[in-house]
């Protein structure tokens, strides 16, 4: 397998093209020798001026070496690997190559230029044989949407009879201007991604070696779940954690993403056996029906996703109202809790969800195993239903149900409402929902279906306002409305907020 990157220069620039080296932490000068439990890994410059310069990474792929240490259940095949001459192409077993030889590269480290490494570059990468399952089609949707300029060519089975055809493999060719780091970031998740395979055994670490090499750029990218599918090579298990880390990392909940009735082939379906009737909250991390992207804003640039807008939105408000002790109910995988742990303002917080994988997903990213005691009294994480009334829920400042009220069933709204409103009864609850107005903006969602398979229901702003006015009403609250994400002129913001404040007698106040 041979992989050469080229960084060229213009005549006047003030750095020459041989820096390479200082970003690859390989000498020009010197044809370095890496062992690789597969085989080795040579890395040598065939060319190395002040205006171009190329590294080239061959490996050489030792078949026996490659099934030392395979199960005993594939010693059966074992002499078809042991007489063995064919050709490598490019696959996983470069892409670990990459992450070997080029680590501190990777990781985007230069100590003796580290300007340099923050600097796109223009580069050029060449891989002569590359598996591609899908053709030069599915390298054009994967590379160019990071920057790549791309020259995918198939190549033939055989030279010698056209007529047979291509074959699974490309002549593949990347130009443009990135940062190393970004190139061999984007080579290292996304050649075994092209392959459609891994030669190595998956396990849990897999899903943190995505995110650390792809956290970058793989939340926005177009083709996020299919590249999340085909590296984790199809293990549900691990593909459902992967995307609601991923949307985490977006910014972006699985709720602001359109819903259609039948998932992805490769991806289990999510119904109503998944969801607990009494759910605050479904489980982040069950993605499977998402395919239409329902979010407007970018996953990069300057403009926030709606999901960041929402949090910035209830946090503005919650500060507002001067409180110390608040709830989070359907805190779900803690994104709002981790911005409440933020700020010292709030004193005490509690985190409800109907979902235990959810809360243990939460302890995690909010690692509080690892923070100091004085961070962790402030926060407490526990089960529970918004439609059973719960005694220890009563006098806190505020309660927080953002993106909940929705997966409630109508015949458990009035539960629902006593429960928050009659027997929690904080000063304030801060309610969030879509808007059923905008989803007409959303071009991947069918007209009449909904933002996520789970929702009971969405409402417009006239029926949001109509059941806040009541409960406002009812249990003694005031409310007023405040608008999240960019105004549509004619159907009104993606999702609206409501912040109910409760009406004190002296006494009350006195006692608080």
């Amino acid at each position: 397998m041979l992989l050469t990157i080229t960084c060229t220069r213009d005549a006047d620039s003030s750095t020459p093209a041989t820096d390479l080296g200082f970003l690859l932490h390989k000498n020009p000068d010197r044809v370095q020798e890496f062992g690789l439990s597969f085989g080795t890994a040579h890395v040598l410059y065939p060319e190395a001026a002040a205006e171009r310069c190329t590294a080239a990474l061959l490996l050489e792929v030792d078949p026996v070496r490659l099934v030392r240490g395979t199960s005993r259940e594939t010693q059966a095949f074992a002499l078809g690997q042991y007489v063995n001459d064919r050709p490598y192409a490019a696959s996983s077993l470069l892409s670990v190559a990459i992450g070997t030889v080029f680590r501190s590269a990777l990781r985007g480290d230069c100590a003796q230029h580290p300007e340099l490494a923050r600097t796109p570059v223009p580069l050029r990468l060449e891989l002569p044989a590359v598996g591609c399952r899908g053709g030069a089609e599915v390298a054009e949707r994967v590379f160019a949407p990071l920057g790549w300029t791309v020259d995918a060519t198939p190549l033939p089975l055989d030279p010698a009879f056209p007529e047979w055809g291509d074959s699974a493999h490309l002549r593949l060719v990347l130009s443009g201007t990135l940062r190393v780091a970004e190139a061999l970031g984007h080579l290292y998740v996304l050649l075994p991604v092209l392959d459609g395979a891994k030669h190595y055994w998956l396990d849990a670490g897999e899903v943190d070696k995505l995110l650390r090499a792809a956290g970058s750029w793989l939340p926005g990218h177009p083709e996020r779940d299919w590249i999340t599918r085909r590296y984790l090579t199809r293990r549900q298990s691990l593909i459902r954690t992967a995307l609601a880390r991923l949307a985490e990392l977006d910014d972006t909940d699985p709720e602001d993403l359109g819903a259609v009735d039948e998932p992805p082939q490769d991806t289990p379906a999510v119904g109503a056996a998944d969801t607990d009737a009494d759910s605050i909250r479904p489980d982040r991390t069950a993605r499977g029906t998402v395919t239409a992207d329902a979010d407007p804003t970018p996953a990069t640039g300057t403009t926030p996703s709606l999901a960041a807008q929402r949090r910035a939105t209830v946090l503005a408000a919650l500060r507002a109202t001067g409180a110390a002790r608040v709830l989070d109910l359907g805190c779900g995988e803690g994104a709002l809790l981790r911005e409440l742990l933020g700020d010292r303002s709030f004193q005490e917080i509690t985190g409800i969800d109907v979902s235990a994988r959810a809360l243990a997903i939460a302890r995690r990213r909010l690692r509080l195993d690892r923070m100091p005691e004085q961070v962790t009294r402030r926060i407490t994480l526990r089960q529970g239903s918004l439609t059973y009334t719960d005694t220890s829920l009563r006098g806190y400042d505020a309660a927080v149900l953002m993106e909940v009220v929705e997966h409630i069933d109508p015949p458990r709204l009035p539960a629902f409402e006593y429960v928050v409103f009659g027997a929690a009864a904080p000063l304030s609850v801060l309610v969030t929902t879509p808007n059923a107005e905008y989803n007409v903006r959303y071009d991947g969602l069918p007209a009449g279906k909904f933002r996520h398979s789970d929702h009971r229901f969405e409402w417009t702003r006239d029926e949001f306002r109509a059941w806040a006015g009541r409960v406002a009403e009812h249990y003694g609250y005031l409310a007023r409305f405040t608008p999240i994400g960019a105004p549509d002129p004619e159907v009104g913001p993606p999702c609206q907020l409501a912040v109910f404040t409760r009406a004190i007698d002296d006494a009350e106040g006195a006692a608080r």
